[in-house]
């Protein structure tokens, strides 16, 4: 039988955590860089916990008047710290919560910079690994994320956007670019079910991509999510798809 995850961005302020939670079968938690504070984060950790939900931290730039969708110029080192402290912050409260971190999901700009960019997804995921050597990456399926996570050793867990246009080369159309967001949900449902059961998306210039995601996120912060998420979720459920986490991928090594 045919199963998928379906992932949410949570604990940006969008008011609708709690319902979201109710769908989803994976939370990515802000954790203090574009969003969220401890507060936010404390409150979905408890939820999770209460309804079985697999927990992860998403980092992104410091950055919160702009909702972390724009790429800072810094020192890497500065940028490390940030990332460190916004995962000492979500693992501290984990720990106190008792619920795993099972993975991490990098936010808005950061996380289009290291599906373009090797060396930078790298440095980022080595930081994140030197602090948890069992964390896994929720990293876009077909991009130097996927490689830097396996470069690093890191277990990965392969996703797609169920709203958001692809460019041919299988990264993700610019916000600034019209199309980016895909606002019709008959579509939305059509590109989820294409993807679970055969393992394609359709590019904004019609190239079909093939794509091994096993991991489907559904954003919180577009108008209509929630209903949106439950379409999904009852479309692929009457097509078959069972919804869960599933184990993530663990890169072989030669003896």
């Amino acid at each position: 039988m045919t199963s998928i995850d379906l992932n949410a961005d949570l604990g940006e302020g969008m008011g609708t955590d709690e319902d979201l939670l109710e769908i989803v079968s994976s939370a990515s938690i802000a954790c203090g860089g574009h969003a969220g504070d401890a507060a936010t984060i404390r409150h979905i950790l408890k939820v999770c916990k209460a309804r079985g939900v697999r927990a992860g931290a998403h980092p992104g730039y410091v950055d919160p008047a702009r909702f972390g969708r724009f790429r800072l110029v810094m020192p890497l080192d500065k940028l490390l710290g940030q990332i460190r402290s916004q995962m000492f912050l979500v693992r501290f409260i984990a720990d106190e919560v008792g619920v795993p971190l099972a993975y991490v999901k990098l936010h808005g700009a950061l996380a289009n910079q290291t599906a373009e960019e090797l060396a930078f997804a790298i440095g980022i995921f080595a930081t994140v690994q030197a602090m948890d050597g069992q964390m896994a990456v929720l990293a876009l399926d077909n991009s130097e994320q996927v490689r830097a996570a396996k470069a690093v050793g890191m277990p990965l867990i392969r996703e797609a956007y169920a709203d958001r246009a692809y460019t041919a080369e299988g990264l993700l159309v610019p916000r600034t670019q019209e199309g980016a967001v895909i606002h019709d949900a008959e579509l939305v449902i059509e590109r989820c079910l294409r993807l679970a059961k055969d393992g394609e998306i359709v590019a904004i210039d019609g190239t079909v991509l093939k794509s091994d995601a096993r991991s489907i996120c559904v954003h919180g912060d577009t108008p209509g999510a929630v209903e949106l998420a439950r379409d999904v979720r009852d479309a692929l459920e009457g097509e078959g798809v069972t919804i869960g986490a599933g184990e993530p991928e663990v890169e072989q090594t030669e003896a």
